[in-house]
């Protein structure tokens, strides 16, 4: 809402004008021969209209702030702390979601101390990776965790023969329990070797797929990829890997329909509904004594609040009996006690450290899985990034700081895979629809939420609390943050020609192939046979990912079918951007305190990774 200041100035008086924030206009009311603006229009203030003898009056129209907080700033620490807890409330399920689909790919489905090890280990490369991108990296606010790129691949391992568990597989169903159950006709300790020898094979893979990441980033490859990676691309691929997030949102949300509603018509209330009011804040000090401060309390904590809503409803249902006790009743995770037993079993402190699983093995299945998702996380990194400045409002990151955060990114994956995490980490699009919701692009925020995780890696008791979120609770999280993601990333094709027959074609064709070919995979998995067991792995693998699958028919065909850059998305540049759509500038992206011989150095000036402009 447009807010006017009316201001009475006197003879030496003058309005004040903030450069890109407001208009000024006047009103002489000196007398009846005063110029009146016709039409109930306000007359522009003129280089004639000095101060006089008269009076009139200024008024000021303010731009609207459309961001609480902006990337630069740095909200007083008592939000700031509040701020990282909703963010982090909202990650959790990825770390927690990650930890039991890698127990059930190395057959730890039983064993809860791996899972403790695996939940810490997640942990806390996902607090070191945030902090070292949002930091260093392409420095604008954006979480770094178990990304669904890896997930996928995780998944279609499972279906490998040498990936097999005694007894049981990988089951979708997992996802109802973190603890699992326990009696199956093999024991921990007759599994604890065979467990090894898996995490151990796919670290050996993830470490050399994550220099080959790193390699990526760190040579300006990026910058390649970039000229044939364009809107075309970029959509199909991280729509399709945004979607396959459904199956996880069912998972948690069907446990209780009813909680996972309220907390996601919470949130949508809170962030949509009454966007742009503001909350009533009662205050009081010394020089105003009591006083009513009004500030967007609801939009800034969407999230936090829609989460207490959904716990306070299992809360309820649980102590009036409404919820089954019984641990195979649907509704039983929906409770808020279904899953106290993880603090009481967690240890106190851990600390996640590289080798602990053993010596690094080599798997070529493996290593082809992660290679897949290093190059899917790459093309999903590029959309995540201008995905978060879109939201963060800010111009597009140049090439430099793209080229640091895949390079970052790249030497987390590797430290990953010392650690025995069997996943990377990488850009995670649910903090991104987040911000959209709350208007907080503080990087700080992202900062201390990176500590927080870090902590809790060590402190697992404190870890715990947060596990035993109700299910339905976190399910509602996920429609409220990946809904967004999605919606961001589907605006990218406002940068291609809506108007093209080949533009439309291309985007639908990859969308409606990378959900087909999974499909067919999972019906047929005997059907691929090339003589070679690996080969088939291979195929069966690639085929099985629709992100991969869409992603590379829509590189293919927008880098074979004719068409104008301009159509395509790719004549994007910087001069041709409107300042006024940001509130912040390329400043964000570069070291404002870095000493200046060191950005005049050979080697800054060099290195892919640095800004070549030596006047920032």
């Amino acid at each position: 809402m447009l807010r006017y200041l009316i201001q009475l100035i006197s003879v030496t008086g003058q309005g004040t004008r903030r450069r890109g924030d407001c208009q000024q206009i006047k009103m002489n009311i000196s007398g009846p021969d005063s110029e009146k603006p016709t039409n109930g229009e306000l007359a522009p203030l003129t280089k004639n209209d000095e101060p006089r003898g008269d009076k009139s009056v200024v008024i000021i129209r303010e731009r609207e702030k459309r961001l609480i907080y902006t990337i630069s700033d740095n909200p007083p620490p008592h939000l700031t702390f509040m701020f990282a807890i909703q963010q982090m409330l909202t990650t959790i399920s990825s770390s927690m979601s990650m930890s039991v689909v890698v127990a059930e790919l190395v057959c730890a489905r039983d064993d809860d101390e791996i899972k403790t090890k695996i939940l810490s280990t997640t942990m806390l490369m996902s607090g070191i990776s945030t902090f070292l991108v949002s930091t260093f990296g392409v420095r604008i606010p954006i979480y770094q965790g178990p990304a669904l790129t890896y997930l996928i691949p995780l998944l279609a391992m499972s279906t490998l023969k040498e990936f097999n568990c005694p007894n049981y597989g990988v089951s979708s169903d997992s996802l109802s329990s973190v603890n699992g159950t326990v009696g199956d006709a093999v024991s921990l300790n007759e599994t604890r070797e065979l467990t090894y020898s898996k995490i151990q094979a796919i670290s050996g893979g993830l470490m050399a797929a994550g220099v080959i990441h790193l390699l990526i980033g760190f040579t300006g490859l990026v910058g390649v990829f970039a000229r044939y990676i364009g809107p075309i691309t970029i959509v199909p691929t991280i729509t399709l890997v945004g979607l396959s997030i459904y199956t996880v949102a069912v998972k948690f949300s069907e446990k209780h329909w009813g909680v996972a509603a309220i907390t996601t018509g919470t949130g949508l209330i809170l962030a949509l509904y009454l966007n742009g009011k503001k909350t009533p804040l009662p205050g009081y000090n010394k020089k105003r004594g009591f006083y009513i401060k009004w500030y967007p309390l609801h939009t800034v904590f969407a999230i936090l609040f829609s989460i207490m809503a959904g716990w306070t409803l299992s809360a309820i249902l649980t102590v009036s009996g409404s919820m089954s006790d019984d641990r195979n009743h649907i509704h039983y995770y929906a409770r808020t006690d279904s899953r106290n037993d993880i603090i009481f079993k967690s240890p106190w402190f851990y600390i996640a450290y590289p080798g602990q699983f053993g010596m690094m093995g080599f798997s070529v299945a493996a290593f082809i899985s992660c290679l897949v998702a290093t190059f899917m996380s790459v093309i999903d990194s590029i959309g995540d990034y201008n995905a978060a400045a879109r939201v963060c409002l800010v111009p597009p990151p140049p090439s430099h700081a793209v080229n640091r955060g895949i390079f970052l990114e790249g030497v987390m994956s590797f430290f990953a895979g010392t650690t025995g995490a069997c996943h990377a980490t990488v850009s995670y699009g649910g903090n991104i629809g987040a911000v959209g919701i709350t208007k907080v692009a503080s990087r700080r925020v992202f900062q201390v939420m990176a500590f927080m995780y870090i902590i809790f890696s060590v402190v697992l008791k404190i870890s715990a609390v947060f596990i035993t979120i109700p299910y339905p609770v976190l399910g509602g999280c996920m429609i409220l943050s990946f809904g967004i993601f999605i919606g961001l990333i589907l605006s990218n094709l406002q940068f291609i020609d809506l108007n093209s027959t080949r533009n439309l074609a291309i985007v639908g064709i990859a969308i409606l192939l990378g959900l087909m070919l999974p499909y067919w995979a999972e019906k047929n998995q005997d059907v691929i046979k090339t003589g070679n067991a690996h080969i088939d792995n291979i195929f069966l693998m690639l085929i099985s990912n629709g992100g991969f699958v869409g992603g590379f028919i829509a590189f293919f065909l927008d880098n074979t079918v004719p068409g104008t850059l301009k159509d395509r998305g790719l004549d994007i540049s910087e001069e041709s951007l409107d300042e006024d759509l940001y509130e912040e500038g390329y400043e964000v992206y570069e070291f404002q305190n870095m000493p200046r011989f060191i950005k005049e150095s050979r080697i800054y000036q060099f290195l892919p990774i640095f800004s070549k402009k030596k006047n920032l």
